[in-house]
């Protein structure tokens, strides 16, 4: 194949997370957003030691697994992945996906693991109990709107009025939110001018208690309208007021964010009508969610993926006493899983850098009668270093981006029993995976659980213990440069942002211009990097465009 040309194949199958494997010949191409058994068209973007990246181009032929889509916005709406096949199809995929990664990793290095399929949502649509829509328009300069970024772009938003993610409720303040600012002809913040007034609207509502929050996200800029902020303000709070909900609306709110990044951020929070928080439960205990409290987006799949936490550790408590025993949460969040494990635990101690989440932790393990968790903020990778308590058993539930190389081995040198760990990103379970082998642990069973119906991700949870090396020492000793470190994302080459900004965007960008944006967001360049020679000679300036385009890089690759 050759970089730029365009080619048709099928889709021989779909790899994670979203790569379509498309079968040309005796080649393969990398083209996402498609689905097995499809006929596509692709232009081939990238070409790296032999493998090939094209963009999808056109669906020439559907595939048959394809039933239709319930919703009129799928295709266009980035939300959405699978939509288009049946349930039991997708779900099938996906569990194929993390078994093939897992094989990858296991196979002839440990006996045969229980592989236990994956467990689904126990609700497949209108599951998700946070959402974060966009404020700007579908087409340059075209009318107020409301929703999910469009597939591929940046900049166009898709007004989702239909969405099946979520319930009705979500729906109508949508729309009524919509109509009240386009009524009045507000401003909405241009990413590339950093101008204008309207930036999100989040909506989080608990699956099980029916309550709502509503959060309006602005600048403070003027709003471009005929109102002062404050009547517009008040306005608003009154439209949402008057939405006809099923559930029960507890508290609206006011975030201003003149950070120039797309990130829901605040810089002051005014309540306007009620509360700032609403309660959820989960297996019997009762959680106090604020608007940027950490919690699991699907309150069904949640109590799923806790429950099979759950089955995994009960295995343990055959031989001793579980309330003997510490637990280790380590990447606790808001403690949930924590506090479901500490009525059968001796002490339980969670680990977490965000600190309203700790806070959180501890207040909800407070009202849930629980005096036996300890909740740590810090770096897991700092915290272990100061922890006098040894634990019993380990639980494991990082971010995407899997536990730091570094962390590992002080996890390892603990030398548990057992340790279960719990993944969002099963490509970064694999890499970690290989840690754990080559240290004396095998893996036991392991399940994916579908947290995130019609899209592309999936969770697993992997049950590890040790193997014949003595567990009550055991050294840990290994290379960084010698591990794969392609899956752990805290930082990325100049030619990694490059090739990120021209597959998302179709942007070339130079060196040069990545440097200006580093430098503007605080990042260590090297002391004379692209730096004039003299003071007197011109450099060309980054474009907005491509800043916009650097930056949401730098943010994928986790350095801003």
């Amino acid at each position: 194949m050759k970089k730029g040309q365009v080619y048709e194949g099928i889709v021989e199958r779909v790899d994670f997370p979203n790569k379509g494997v498309v079968r040309v010949g005796e080649e393969t191409c990398i083209v996402k957003n498609s689905l097995p058994g499809q006929k596509v068209s692709f232009c081939v973007n990238k070409l790296r030691k032999g493998k090939a990246e094209g963009r999808l181009l056109e669906v020439m032929e559907k595939s048959p697994l394809e039933t239709g889509s319930p919703c009129s916005h799928f295709g266009l709406c980035g939300g959405c992945t699978y939509l288009s096949m049946a349930y039991e199809e997708q779900a099938k995929m996906k569990a194929e996906q993390v078994k093939k990664l897992l094989d990858g990793v296991l196979t002839g290095r440990q006996e045969a693991y229980l592989w236990e399929g994956i467990r689904q949502s126990p609700q497949q649509y209108e599951y998700r109990n946070k959402m974060e829509f966009s404020f700007g328009d579908e087409v340059k300069d075209g009318p107020l709107a409301l929703g999910m970024h469009k597939r591929g772009s940046f900049y166009d938003i898709v007004t989702v009025s239909g969405c099946k993610l979520v319930d009705e409720d979500y729906r109508r303040i949508l729309s009524a939110v919509l109509a009240y600012f386009s009524q009045r002809k507000v401003s909405f913040f241009h990413r590339l001018t950093h101008e204008g007034f309207l930036r999100h609207l989040l909506v989080r509502k608990a699956s099980k208690t029916g309550e709502i929050l509503v959060a309006l996200v602005t600048t403070s800029q003027p709003s471009g309208g005929e109102e002062g902020p404050e009547s517009l303000l008040q306005g608003f709070c009154e439209t949402v007021k008057s939405v006809s909900l099923s559930g029960t609306l507890a508290g609206i709110l006011h975030i201003t964010n003149d950070s120039p990044a797309d990130v829901i951020q605040s810089d002051k929070t005014e309540v306007l009508y009620g509360q700032d928080f609403f309660y959820e439960e989960l297996l019997g205990l009762r959680f106090k969610i604020s608007v940027f409290s950490f919690f699991q987006t699907n309150s069904y799949g949640a109590e799923v993926l806790y429950r099979t936490v759950r089955e995994y550790i009960g295995d343990l408590e055959s031989d001793s006493a579980a309330s003997g025993k510490v637990v280790f949460d380590l990447y606790s969040g808001t403690g949930t899983i924590a506090q479901l494990m500490a009525p059968a635990a001796k002490k339980v101690i969670g680990v977490e850098i965000v600190e309203e989440a700790v806070l959180a932790a501890r207040k909800n393990a407070e009202a849930n009668g629980l005096s036996n968790c300890e909740f740590i903020a810090g770096d897991v990778l700092k915290v272990l270093d100061s922890l006098t308590e040894k634990p019993d058993l380990i639980i494991l539930d990082p971010p995407r981006d899997g536990i730091h190389p570094k962390a590992l081995p002080k996890i390892i040198n603990y030398g548990v029993e057992r340790i279960v760990y719990i993944s969002c990103k099963p490509t970064s379970l694999a890499r970690d995976l290989e840690v754990f082998l080559e240290n004396g642990y095998v893996v036991e069973r392991a399940a994916a659980v579908d947290q995130f119906p019609w899209t592309a991700n999936v969770e697993t949870v992997c049950l590890l213990s040790k193997g014949e090396i003595d567990s009550k020492k055991v050294g840990v000793e290994f290379s960084l440069e010698d591990m794969d470190m392609s899956g752990f994302r805290k930082g990325a080459t100049y030619q990694e942002i490059k090739d990120y900004v021209k597959e998302q965007t179709g942007l070339s960008v130079s060196s040069l211009y990545i440097a200006q944006v580093k430098r503007k967001c605080g990042l260590d360049v090297g002391q004379n990097y692209n730096l004039p020679k003299n003071d007197d000679a011109k450099v060309p300036q980054c474009p907005p465009e491509k800043e916009v385009a650097i930056r949401e890089a730098l943010e994928y690759f986790c350095m801003i």
